[in-house]
Parts: structure tokens; sequence; C-alpha cells
């Protein structure tokens, strides 16, 4: 089907502020109790009895955590909200509730950010989360997003990354690597289009790390199963950065070491092949990559039995002593002290 470029157009400037955070938002239902007032006033109100109240907050910015060459709006909005649910589910907690701010230039029409919200909304949807708030204002450097999310946790139940300890073993979420190969096929798909617009990628048999690196999910599904099986993970992180990034994070915080076996590390046949496409070596890529949304946690040797075998998770590692330090023990048997080389923010 051939796009209509002459699609109509409406400027921010007809809705207002307040007028556009009427339409943006206006198929929005409150499904929480816990939200007693949401969007429309000068502040939500909840009400989250006897809980500890979890709330943590992501900025993405144009040019530096998205290309809307190649990202369309509705992932962009599903992907800003799943960046903030994972930070929840990594406490082991309940999503409930987001707030949505947006800094926008002139280039956008009101069309555009409804495709954005299009993609929150679905988010909410699948989720079952509440929008309760936001802002919006204008940017000079482009498209700005904002979401802040807020959950709940049993007092007991809260997981910290500061509660692992020697002996504990190693457990991750899925498999690693697609999101950033998913990336790096995209980046290398636009350089082409640079060269020539007239080409038509053919992406299909990498759509596995194209989703992953689009539409990710946060695995909410994760939660439920651990608690299905009385497992409580003794620490817990999700990969955004990068699986040696956060496992560092956890031997840092809870002043352990590590043994991370490169065997055992989870990798998708598509990611396997693609590396070989790239000339990249795939544990390298599973270390480093990020924006995997998957869990990374330890749990207690006594639980092993009942996540044996379990198809959504894999066991890479276990715990040291602090002094033995943090580990990677290659195929060959080899341990290399590992280090960090995801995600920067600041660099």
């Amino acid at each position: 089907m051939i796009e209509d470029k002459n699609q109509a157009r409406t400027s921010l400037s007809e809705l207002g502020e307040f007028g556009l955070i009427n339409h943006l938002t206006k198929n929005f239902k409150m499904q929480h109790k816990s939200t007693i007032k949401g969007v429309g006033d000068d502040a939500a109100v909840l009400n989250i009895e006897n809980k500890q109240v979890l709330v943590t907050t992501d900025l993405l910015i144009e040019g530096v955590h998205f290309d809307l060459s190649y990202m369309p709006l509705k992932h962009l909005g599903y992907k800003a909200v799943i960046v903030n649910l994972s930070d929840i589910y990594a406490m082991n907690g309940t999503a409930s509730q987001i707030t949505v701010s947006i800094a926008v230039s002139n280039r956008f029409p009101v069309e555009a950010l409804e495709e954005l919200y299009e993609g929150i909304f679905l988010a909410c949807k699948t989720y079952k989360i509440d929008l309760v708030g936001g802002d919006t204002t204008s940017s000079t450097k482009g498209l700005l997003i904002n979401i802040t999310a807020i959950g709940e946790v049993n007092k007991e139940d809260v997981v910290y990354r500061n509660s692992a300890k020697p002996n504990d073993l190693l457990v991750v979420s899925g498999d690693l690597g697609a999101a950033y190969l998913g990336l790096q096929v995209l980046e290398r798909e636009k350089k082409v289009f640079e060269v020539n617009p007239n080409s038509q990628p053919d992406l299909s048999e990498y759509s596995y790390l194209i989703e992953r690196q689009l539409k990710p999910e946060a695995r909410k599904d994760i939660i439920k199963l651990l608690k299905d099986l009385e497992v409580k993970p003794t620490a817990m992180i999700d990969i955004s950065d990068g699986l040696s990034s956060e496992i560092l994070h956890i031997c840092k915080q809870s002043k352990v070491g590590c043994n991370l076996y490169e065997e055992k590390i989870p990798l998708d046949p598509q990611v396997i092949s693609t590396c070989e496409e790239f000339d990249l070596n795939s544990t390298t890529i599973a270390l480093s990559g990020g924006e995997e949304y998957e869990l990374l946690f330890t749990i207690s040797q006594e639980d092993f039995p009942k996540i044996k075998g379990n198809p959504h998770l894999t066991v890479i590692g276990h715990i040291t002593d602090e002094s033995l330090g943090a580990n990677l023990v290659t195929r060959a048997g080899q341990q290399i002290k590992l280090t960090a080389q995801g995600w920067n923010a600041l660099s």
C-alpha cells in the first residue's frame, strides 16, 4: 500500500497544552482500585494500602536513545513504558501507574503524538497499567520522553540488589544479545537507505532481533512464575545496560564475587547466525549488548529443584566470596575478570 503523503497535519498550537493532553489521554481508563484520581487535576491521587511503594523514572532523548528514522512512534511509546515497568518487576513488585511527560518540537504534528500515545496505550492495556498524569512542553531538540512508573510490593517480598550470598545460583530469564544485534541490523540498513533511498530491505531473517530492539517486553510473567514456584530471589536486577554490567552491580552492592560460565549463557539461533554474519563474538554481544529487559537474579541452592528444567530460566553461574572477584569462565575453562562494557548513560 502506498502511503498518502498529503495526510492532514494538525499543529500542536491548535490544541494548546491542556487540549493536547486531554486529546491524547481520552481513551485511557483506570484499572486499579489504588488509582483514586488520574489525569485532569493538579496531581494524581493514589491509595496503596499496607504496601511498600515503588517509584522509578527514565528519560529517553531523540538522537541519544532512539532514532526515528527506523523507530516507529508507536513502538517508541510502547518501549518507553516497558523500560520503566521492567525496573518495577526487578524489585519483585507489581506495576500499577505511570506518568508521561514529553517535550516536543513543532516539527511534530498532533497526528504524530497520537501514534506515540497509541503505543503507550497498548503497553498500559497489555500490562494493566493506569496513566495518571504527566506534562507536555516545547523542545528545540526534537522529542524527549520521561516516564515515571509506580508500583507496589509487600514488605516481605521486595528484592534488592544487595542481598546475594556466596553459593547462591545466578539465574537469567530468556536469552541475550538479540536487542543489540537488532540495532546493528537497523543501523546497517539505514546507511544503505541513505546511499540508495529506493532500496527496500528484506528484514524477515532478522525478525526476532528487530522485535527485541523495537518492541521489547518486560518480564512480568517471570515475577508470577517465581511466586507460583514459591521462589524468592535473594537479589535481582533487570538487564538494561548489559549482562556483565548488571552482574557487577549485584556483586558490588552485595559485596560478593561470582563465576559466570560462558557455555551457559542463553543465545537464540538468530543471535548466533547474525554474529557470524557481522563477524562478532556472540559472548561479547551477550555480555555487553544491553536493552534486553530480561531479569537477572540470584537464588538459594535449595530452590534449584523448583526451577530446574524451566524453559524460561537458565542458571548461568554462582556467587562466590568477594575476595575471588567476578569472573567469566570460558568454554576452555579459563577464568577472565568480568568487566563492564555495556551502555554508559553519561558517555
